[in-house]
């Protein structure tokens, strides 16, 4: 079913779009050599515009809805829908903006939790996203870890930041908010000295004038003794002088009058939530993992939600060690795992499958037939690339005496993945590369900034 809107547009003009006569404005979309020129009307559209980033087929759409007010999404994948989205706030079509919020919310709720990071994160970014940002925040009140504890965290803006600790809501207990707000002002002045017993007055004044709108929205009345001298004695200097006095009246004399605004405490549930599963990754997103089972499964097409498998995280440079060795230390004997890495400078994300048991005690070809490499989609990437393997007897290297693990020679890991450029891709034995560029020069080798490694299990 079609929308119309007629608020802002009267007249259905989509006659003068379909026969150009007396245009006199053109619009140039897209990149050359597949770029389109429009031919538009000075009365609709007030200046010549060139517009690269924005694809083709979502200005179709957006500029029958400038002529004839109207718009169709029932054919249209959900994240087209949410890049005319962003697309519509750019060119400030508000109502439009608003309609496509709400279009979501109501009934495409699941796309959104499922894509929930870069949903959040575009939110955040965004001024008018108003609706998508109260949902988000409503999920997180519910689930405060799949913000807190997300990799995303640190790189809030202040307002999105705000936006969730002032909810009544959240159920999270007021010393944990108080120290994630605390990691957050920390990680704004990455200057500050890592131990606090080195910290002078104005490592303190900064790390107050950095939290200063958040810290009014802790409930520092409702925090208990034990926390209170544990969490937030050590900060002392961040707080106003009047508040800290009346803190520590409240706790020594609960009855004694203060002059300090009181919060009334959160409103915590009495019934224990169910656990909502969320990806625990620095790299990949939900959307990633729902493409990546769809491989396993040799789909034709990619499940689109209630993804059937679960991605438990093994390994993680940044936690356990990038020297290849660690790989085999803690996958041995796993079987059904993923590896993603997350290139060094470039931001592709590389990766392969690995249906047999990884073994640490000894260097050997593993056959496989299921085994397969890929490189994911990203902003620089428009779709992702699969590469199956081809020659069974040589789909894995398993080398761990010598740090290395090999897709057939699709994906080469090799050593110390962060410190030493000897990564590499070409495309012996899969059927197509995942990179262009290959082996051969030493210059065309890579290092990586992260790599993670999931067992992938069906949910039971």
């Amino acid at each position: 079913m079609a929308t119309k809107f007629y608020e802002r547009l009267s007249n259905d003009l989509t006659q003068l779009l379909e026969n150009p006569i007396d245009y006199n404005v053109t619009i140039e979309v897209g990149e050359e050599p597949d770029n389109q020129i429009y031919k538009v009307h000075s009365y609709i559209l007030q200046s010549l515009f060139k517009m690269p980033n924005i694809s083709i087929k979502i200005f179709n759409i957006i500029i029958e809805y400038i002529y004839g007010g109207i718009i169709s999404l029932e054919k249209l994948e959900n994240s087209v829908i949410f890049d005319l989205l962003i697309i519509s706030n750019e060119l400030n079509l508000d109502e439009l903006v608003e309609n496509l919020q709400t279009h979501f919310v109501n009934n495409n709720a699941s796309w959104l939790k499922l894509n929930f990071s870069r949903v959040y994160q575009t939110s955040c970014q965004v001024k008018n996203f108003n609706i998508i940002q109260e949902f988000c925040n409503n999920i997180i009140s519910k689930y405060p870890n799949t913000i807190f504890e997300s990799g995303n965290f640190l790189t809030l803006p202040e307002d999105a930041l705000i936006s969730i600790i002032k909810k009544d809501d959240l159920q999270l207990e007021e010393s944990k908010i108080w120290q994630y707000v605390i990691q957050w002002g920390k990680a704004q002045n990455p200057t500050l000295p890592s131990n606090l017993k080195e910290w002078t007055s104005d490592n303190f004044l900064t790390l107050k004038t950095t939290l200063k709108k958040c810290l009014s929205y802790i409930r520092y009345f409702n925090i208990s003794s034990e926390d209170f001298f544990e969490m937030i004695f050590p900060y002392q200097q961040i707080l106003e002088p009047e508040l800290w006095l009346d803190i520590n009246s409240k706790l020594l004399a609960p009855n004694r009058p203060i002059s300090s605004s009181v919060l009334p405490p959160r409103k915590i549930l009495n019934v224990t939530l169910p656990t909502r599963i969320t990806l625990s990754s620095n790299i990949i997103t939900d959307e990633h993992t729902l493409e990546i089972s769809s491989w396993i499964d040799k789909r034709e097409s990619n499940y689109t939600e209630n993804n059937p498998y679960e991605f438990k995280l093994l390994v993680r440079g940044s936690r356990d060690g990038f020297d290849v060795k660690t790989i085999y230390e803690i996958c041995d004997k796993v079987s059904n795992t993923v590896i993603v890495l997350k290139v060094k400078d470039t931001g592709e994300i590389l990766g392969g499958y690995i249906p047999c048991e990884l073994d640490k005690n000894q260097n050997k070809w593993i056959y496989s037939q299921d085994s397969f490499a890929f490189s994911l989609k990203t902003t620089n990437l428009k779709n992702s690339i699969l590469s199956r393997v081809k020659n069974f007897n040589n789909a894995i290297a398993n080398y761990p005496k010598s740090s290395q693990l090999y897709f057939g020679y699709t994906l080469c890991l090799e050593g110390n993945l962060k410190t030493y450029k000897t990564c590499y891709c070409d495309s012996d034995w899969y059927d197509m590369p995942i990179r262009s560029k290959g082996h051969i020069d030493s210059n065309n080798r890579f290092n990586v900034e992260e790599y993670e490694v999931f067992e992938v299990s069906k949910k039971k």
